[in-house]
């Protein structure tokens, strides 16, 4: 939400600036998440950004999709205009949960289960 506001202030839409900071935070939070929360982080992602984009449209449509769409539209249009950012940053999420599992020793595996 902090670089969202940053480029509502800067540019007054989303841009790519949102798009490398959302990719990097789900690496980032793949990479710290403790392992009995790889289910939860692993389906974070979409949820993510699809909350992002709908207190977006709640406030400034125009900033994700056309001024005049409506909230529905809005958030639909947000997310299809990042999809590969949300593609992206899904797919290194998943990514490093997987290489984070399999080199689990075998005492947290069965914990992680």
């Amino acid at each position: 939400l902090t670089v969202v506001a940053l480029d509502l202030w800067r540019a007054h839409e989303v841009t790519h600036l949102f798009d490398v900071v959302f990719v990097l935070t789900c690496v980032a939070v793949a990479l710290l998440v403790r392992p009995q929360d790889f289910f939860t982080v692993g389906v974070l992602p979409p949820l993510i950004m699809a909350t992002v984009f709908l207190l977006v449209a709640l406030t400034d449509p125009g900033a994700i999709a056309h001024q005049d769409d409506g909230l529905v539209q809005a958030v639909v249009s947000g997310l299809s205009n990042h999809a590969e950012a949300l593609g992206l940053g899904y797919a290194l999420c998943l990514g490093c949960l997987a290489v984070r599992r399999r080199f689990l020793p075998d005492d947290e595996t069965s914990d992680a289960t």
